[in-house]
């Protein structure tokens, strides 16, 4: 499946959020970014916070985005309405596991674009990264809506781990979801 450009359109749906793309960000991509980056309802499940100025938006896609060895504007009509990434959990103990990770404008929830986008990163990443063996999600455990969609995408859920990350000045229980190689491979 090829993910920048082309887009993905399920068979079983054909309304009007069928058609979306992946793609790396550029710096175009700020004013539409800061769309989504600025809203607190948004940014509650993330690590990072709130963006109050465009400046912000420009560095997060100069400085993180552009150099990520895998971060991908989730775009609709060629607007960037969300994000998408597989991080690498780095060498030694984490080999063969990626972090993946996403946000999307709020006015786009419950309309299954999230879900499309992670069943898109799925169907490729594991090919493109052959070493890679274990695709892991972290959610909050009060963010059912990100649950819902890592299992509707096909994750397992291995279980919650309780005071795991202190996020945004507390400690926070995050449920952790996986696809692996494996599983992927099964379908």
């Amino acid at each position: 499946m090829k993910m920048e450009g082309e887009p993905f359109r399920p068979e079983a749906d054909r309304g009007e959020f069928s058609e979306i793309t992946l793609r790396p960000f550029d710096l175009s991509d700020a004013d539409d970014l800061m769309i989504w980056a600025t809203d607190d309802e948004v940014t509650k499940f993330c690590t990072w916070d709130t963006y109050v100025c465009r400046d912000q938006a420009v560095d997060f896609i100069a400085n993180h985005a552009i150099p990520h060895p895998w971060l991908r504007a989730i775009c609709l009509e060629g607007r960037a309405i969300g994000s998408i990434a597989v991080t690498p959990a780095g060498p030694g103990i984490g080999r063969g596991r990626a972090e993946l990770g996403y946000a999307l404008a709020s006015e786009y929830w419950g309309k299954g674009i999230v879900t499309r986008a992670v069943k898109m990163v799925v169907s490729t990443i594991f090919r493109e990264w052959p070493e890679l063996e274990r695709l892991e999600a972290l959610v909050f455990a009060e963010n059912v809506g990100s649950q819902k969609v890592l299992e509707k995408a096909g994750f397992q859920r291995e279980g919650v781990l309780r005071k795991y990350a202190f996020i945004k000045g507390r400690s926070r229980d995050l449920v952790i979801f996986v696809s692996s190689r494996q599983i992927n491979f099964l379908y």
